[in-house]
């Protein structure tokens, strides 16, 4: 067979890949060869970037990596803010790519979609990039990129085909099989001593990130074990299920729980970057621990960072949450309860001014979607929606807030979590400014015949922006930009819309979306907050 047949094959019979997102080019037609009928279901995005990020989305609703089949030179250009975007938030994704002829690389020659190395430019932005020099080292490049997904801290892998290896023939593998991946368990003498500290804390507090999604029944016994309050950040809302007595939510920004994390003794702090975009929202460094510091991290460079650690564990999350449970059989009571109970009453998120008007919005979604998956964008709801929003189980909220910050994430990202989970209804919470980014995924999700929910929130402008000129004292340049008619819009592109000024149009709006493609529903912020 032809090594794009190999790939293929690999693919679909050794690593499981049912989806692909990618635009054919000249350069990858022979990649295209034989994907009918394969078994793969292939999306077309209308940019690169759109690919990226439902590979994104895709991978975080089902926690398996998104694959995408990208052209040479712009190709590749257009999708490196989304694969930024996943290395910031350890998102697996398969990035496949054409690079031109081998015996032409870095010689500049202007040949078409011709960059001075792909791979040096990919390669800050992916956990590795390869540059594939001899097809019958496939099998072994892609098991290298599944042990990257599979037994460290996951992220985007590049892999480069030049276009002279597509049809290049190669003996296709006696065996079909890959291979099994464990993560790396925590070292027993460093569990004997986190528990003694945790055993004998006062105080204990408890930081859950992203890594611990995956394992959600022991978080939520270890925490209750511990008795400790506990902080799940963005990408780890639902792990310890609705409104969790000990749970705080991503508030660890938030003058309250900053208090209460300089007050404990130990923290065991597992699966979590410790990043500004959890914990200093508010960007003055403000987060302090002052008690000893037990890190749990598949990334062993990363005990190292944000905050000094008093013991460092490398280890998956889960490994290690199961290790600690042996060491608690019974619950230890020191008053968590009550600790945070008392932190959630003086925060009293709901009341607060920015954000009670997100409120009924969001109990709107919760009666109407109980169990919807959101995906927002970097937006007015989807900062609301980090504080109030609480999901039942994990994989069920995310969005381009975190780590790289990027716009025009979550139509696109909403996309490939409906492919990914048909089953359950899906939300893509935008807003008038960073819709425009990807809005051409619009087509897709029509094409593709999805009953996504796209709540489009119309603030006229880039408003977190305009408040942080306001803020600092700069005049509004730049963000009072002007909207399309996106009734008209929508139209054009063959989806339904609507507009809502209040949760009762909003009911009825959700009651009768349709079930066979997309609905926009623009939301009226003015109209929605009032005076």
């Amino acid at each position: 067979m032809t090594c794009a047949q190999l790939l293929l094959q690999l693919l679909r019979r050794c690593y499981g890949i049912d989806t692909v997102f990618g635009i054919p080019g000249v350069h990858t037609v022979e990649l295209y060869r034989g994907l009918e009928g394969s078994g793969m279901r292939h999306v077309t995005p209308r940019h690169e970037q759109g690919a990226g990020f439902m590979a994104d989305g895709y991978a975080r609703a089902t926690g398996h990596p998104g694959v995408c089949f990208i052209i040479t030179g712009p190709g590749m250009t257009n999708i490196a803010t989304a694969m930024g975007q996943a290395l910031a938030d350890s998102v697996p994704m398969l990035v496949i790519s054409s690079v031109n002829r081998r015996d032409t690389l870095g010689l500049g020659q202007g040949r078409l979609h011709e960059l001075p190395s792909q791979q040096q430019t990919l390669a800050g932005v992916s956990r590795f990039s390869h540059t594939l020099l001899a097809p019958d080292n496939l099998p072994e490049v892609l098991a290298r990129a599944y042990a990257v997904f599979r037994g460290t801290r996951p992220g985007p892998v590049h892999i480069e085909i030049p276009i002279d290896l597509f049809d290049a023939r190669v003996t296709p593998p006696s065996h079909w099989h890959s291979p099994v991946w464990y993560p790396a368990a925590p070292a027993p003498e460093g569990i004997t001593t986190a528990a003694r500290w945790l055993h004998d804390a006062q105080r204990p507090l408890v930081l859950l990130g992203g890594g611990c999604v995956d394992n959600p029944e022991t978080a939520r016994t270890l925490v209750e074990r511990l008795d400790a309050p506990t902080v799940t950040t963005i990408n780890a809302k639902g792990v310890l299920g609705h409104d969790h007595p000990l749970d705080l939510g991503a508030n660890a920004a938030l003058p309250a729980v900053r208090e209460l994390a300089r007050d404990a003794d130990v923290i065991l702090a597992m699966g979590t970057e410790l990043g500004e975009t959890d914990y200093d929202v508010v960007f003055d460094d403000g987060f302090e621990l002052n008690g000893r510091l037990i890190r749990i991290d598949i990334d062993a460079e990363q005990l190292a960072r944000n905050q000094p650690v008093s013991l460092g564990l490398v280890a998956d999350a889960g490994l290690a949450m199961t290790a600690l449970l042996a060491a608690f059989p019974d619950t230890v009571p020191r008053g968590g309860q009550a600790r945070a109970a008392n932190v959630r009453d003086t925060l009293a998120l709901r009341d607060s001014p920015d954000l009670a008007p997100f409120v009924p919005l969001f109990d709107t979604l919760r009666s109407a979607l109980p169990d919807a998956i959101l995906v927002g964008d970097s937006t007015a709801p989807v900062y609301a929606a980090n504080h109030l929003v609480s999901q039942p189980v994990p994989r069920r909220f995310f969005n381009a807030s975190t780590g790289y910050g990027t716009l025009g994430y979550g139509l696109p990202a909403a996309l490939g979590a409906q492919l990914a989970r048909p089953d359950l209804p899906v939300v893509a919470l935008v807003g008038d400014g960073g819709i425009m980014f990807t809005l051409a995924e619009m087509a897709t999700a029509v094409e593709e015949r999805l009953p996504l929910v796209i709540l489009l929130w119309h603030n006229g402008g880039y408003e977190e922006i305009r408040r942080y000129m306001d803020a600092n004292g700069v005049a509004r340049l730049g963000v009072d930009i002007q909207a399309p008619n996106f009734a008209t819009l929508a139209q054009g592109f063959g989806c339904l819309s609507t507009r809502v000024n209040d949760p009762a149009s909003l009911v009825n709006a959700l009651d009768s979306r349709p079930l066979d493609g997309p609905l926009l529903i623009e939301v009226d912020a003015n109209a929605w907050v009032g005076p």
